[in-house]
């Protein structure tokens, strides 16, 4: 009997985690004092351009996600639930009838010039602000509707699924729109958390687009006969509401104690900021550009979208491509660590770079862009590669350290840490240097922050872990974290600030909006 009760303390999650790149399924074991993630299948990220523009391949994403949950049903059939998380602001149309109407647009083409002047004229930037509390990027999901408003009132749209929702869908047959991506919308009331209806209206959209909203935690539904027979799992095996903006899933799976938390959620975007219990409506803080997104339980997500590992991927993409041209595909001096090892020992504060320049945004050639960027600041560029790389990792240790203090002195809330998590946790230098440019000790990891955070959204479901509070300790007990104390002369840092941005404590970066 002891036994069988202790099976049952026991439960075996399924994660699918979508990223930018890349995605995967993970399963997670949850129990009293476990918490043990395996990594089942990893598939590519591949947009497509077709003649019209830039894509998400989602049928390629679902086919990987089905093949995906199948080894997990191959290493644990019987999988208690099942949560989706994705990246935020992009979106599918459903027909009235349910149909797929067409496939959903990347946010990294510029498709909004004009819709974002459109939008201000029927509602200011301040009028926004005050209500959704969101930052501005000119491809939040109210500028790419707007773009194609003309198309969408010639159409038979029933509902608007952004992709999390959507895959559920596909999984389970149901609607609905996820609180914490659905904040990513830019039509979300900051402070309800509710379908914004005066925006709505405001902006001559159809109301019946917007889904109802779920909270992280809720059932969506059951999986589909034939979803159950293409994974092999149980047919009864329940999908679960997860907090399906990647990134309020990893804030979810920072390691905090009490007190302020203040984090970086590193990928291919870093996203800095607090967490907070309200949002920050002020005019500052929009001219700020800082954004009010949802987090798990009501908490709000004060951060602002910083360029991230972005820039060093496109790099390493571009020198890829031109080693294996010159027949050097297999040169170790190209491997991530020789690049890192290179940069360790290039020239600091050699150049710098504003990592939100609007040149660095499309995919391409990042060095030769970063190149440019720099002559036309004044600066000489690094010739080698490990000088660029030293570059792009103090640029984004500085854009950490000022987006960090700007949400501290706009909040009123300040951090005595800083929380590192995701892929750019792995990058010992970018987490040393966050800790000396912040003047901060930072605790970097998990790595899987993401996949974490869904599996113990799942957990929490399943009655196996308690309140947030309670979620965290059981990452701080059971997963491997790394501490930064802040080293070297920060005056150091405050120069470099100052040389990229102006005097210190002046804002030059931010764009007005």
């Amino acid at each position: 009997m002891k036994e069988a009760a202790s099976r049952q303390d026991v439960a075996v999650f399924a994660a699918v985690d979508l990223g930018a790149t890349s995605g995967r399924v993970v399963t997670g074991t949850v129990g009293p004092g476990t918490l043990h993630l395996a990594e089942v299948h990893r598939f590519p990220n591949v947009p497509v351009r077709l003649p019209d523009g830039l894509y998400w391949n989602l049928p390629a994403l679902y086919l990987s996600m089905l093949e995906g949950l199948r080894a997990a049903a191959r290493r644990t059939p019987d999988v208690t639930s099942i949560g989706v998380d994705t990246w935020g602001v992009d979106y599918a149309l459903l027909g009235a009838d349910g149909a797929l109407l067409g496939l959903p647009r990347h946010h990294r083409e510029a498709r909004t010039d004009e819709a974002v002047p459109a939008v201000h004229a029927l509602c200011s930037p301040a009028e926004l602000y005050a209500v959704t509390g969101l930052q501005h990027l000119p491809f939040n999901t109210v500028y790419q509707l707007h773009a194609v408003r003309d198309r969408l009132a010639g159409t038979a749209a029933g509902t608007l699924l952004l992709l999390p929702d959507l895959l559920a869908h596909w999984l389970t047959g149901a609607v609905g729109a996820e609180e914490t991506n659905a904040s990513t919308t830019g039509l979300l009331d900051a402070r309800t958390g509710r379908w914004s209806e005066e925006l709505i209206s405001r902006l001559e959209m159809p109301r019946s687009l917007f889904p109802a909203l779920r909270s992280p935690g809720q059932r969506v539904g059951t999986l589909l006969p034939h979803v159950a027979e293409a994974t092999q799992l149980r047919p009864h095996t329940p999908v679960v509401t997860v907090a399906s903006h990647d990134t309020a899933s990893a804030v979810a799976a920072v390691p905090a104690a009490d007190g302020v938390c203040g984090y970086v959620s590193c990928g291919t975007w870093s996203l800095a900021g607090l967490e907070l219990d309200a949002p920050v409506l002020t005019e500052e803080s929009r001219a700020a550009n800082f954004t009010n997104e949802r987090g798990i339980d009501g908490t709000i997500r004060y951060l602002r979208n910083i360029t991230g590992m972005w820039l060093l991927e496109e790099c390493r993409r571009t020198w890829d491509r031109e080693d294996a041209a010159n027949r050097t595909a297999h040169d170790a001096s190209s491997s991530l660590g020789a690049l890192l090892a290179a940069a360790a020992e290039a020239e600091p504060f050699a150049a710098l770079v504003d990592a939100d320049a609007p040149d660095l945004l499309p995919p391409g050639d990042m060095p030769s862009r970063l190149r440019n960027l720099l002559r036309r600041s004044g600066q000489t560029p690094p010739r080698a590669r490990g000088g660029l790389v030293r570059c792009v990792l103090e640029s984004l240790a500085l854009a950490h350290r000022r987006t960090l203090r700007e949400a501290a002195r706009l909040s009123g809330r300040a951090p005595s840490r800083v929380h590192l998590v995701g892929g750019g946790s792995r990058n010992t230098l970018l987490c040393q240097w966050t800790a000396d440019a912040s003047g901060l000790p930072v605790t970097a990891g998990p790595t899987e922050a993401t996949a974490v955070g869904n599996i113990l959204v799942q957990a929490r479901a399943a009655g196996l872990v308690g309140g947030l509070a309670e979620m965290r300790a059981l990452v701080a007990a059971t997963q491997d974290v790394r501490h930064y104390r802040p080293r070297g002369d920060p005056s150091r840092w405050d120069e470099a600030e100052s040389r990229l941005h102006g005097p210190a404590g002046q804002e030059c970066t931010r764009r007005e909006v």
